[in-house]
C-alpha cells in the first residue's frame, strides 16, 4: 500500500521506549510554531514508500521493540498507518504514535478510518506542540500541553487513560 513519507528511522531511541523503527508522514495540517519537523508540511512533499517495505524492515530488525507513526500528521493517512500498525502488531511489536490533534476532537469526529487505526494503537500521544510549553524535561513530549494517552484502557473506558511508565 502507497503511504505518503518524509522518512524512515530504523534504530530510533526517542520516539518512545526501547528501539523503534520510526515512520515520518509527509503532510500536517497543524503549523506548529517551533515545529522540528517543518519539511513534513508539505502534503506534496516527501516520497511515496511502500507500507509492505516498512514492515520488511521491522520483520528484519530483531532488537525492535515497537514501532513509532510520526509525522506529518499520521492520522491523516489513516489507511496506510492502520497497515503499519498491524503489521507490527502481528510482529508483537508495540505501536506509539504522534498527532497534533486532541483525543477529544478525534472520537468526537467519529471517523471510522481513524478509529480503526487507533484499535491498532497502543499509545498516542496527542495535542499540537506548543513553544511557550517546550520542556526538554518531558518523556517522549516536546511540550507540557502534550498528553501519552494509552489508547486500549481509553477506548475501554471511554475517558482518557494516560501512560505509566513500566509499559513495554
Amino acid at each position: 500500500m502507497e503511504i505518503r513519507l518524509s522518512g524512515v528511522v530504523n534504530d530510533s531511541i526517542v520516539d518512545g521506549p526501547g528501539i523503534r523503527l520510526t515512520v515520518f508522514t509527509q503532510g500536517c495540517p497543524h503549523g506548529c510554531p517551533g515545529c522540528h519537523n517543518l519539511q513534513t508540511h508539505d502534503y506534496q512533499g516527501g516520497y511515496i514508500g511502500d507500507t509492505d517495505l516498512i514492515l520488511s524492515a521491522l520483520a528484519e530488525n530483531p532488537l525492535l521493540d515497537g514501532v513509532t507513526l510520526s509525522g506529518g500528521e499520521p492520522l491523516d493517512q489513516p489507511l496506510a498507518c492502520k497497515h503499519i500498525a498491524h503489521g507490527a502488531k502481528n510482529l508483537r511489536l508495540n505501536v506509539w504514535a504522534y498527532t497534533g490533534y486532541l483525543w477529544e476532537d478525534i472520537i468526537k469526529k467519529g471517523d471510522s478510518k481513524i478509529l480503526e487505526l487507533l484499535e491498532q494503537i497502543d499509545i498516542l500521544v496527542d495535542g499540537p506542540f506548543q513553544t511557550n510549553q517546550r520542556s526538554l524535561e518531558l518523556l517522549f513530549c516536546g511540550s507540557k500541553n502534550q498528553r501519552i494517552i494509552d489508547v486500549k484502557k481509553s477506548l475501554k473506558t471511554k475517558h482518557i487513560v494516560l501512560w505509566e511508565k513500566e509499559y513495554k
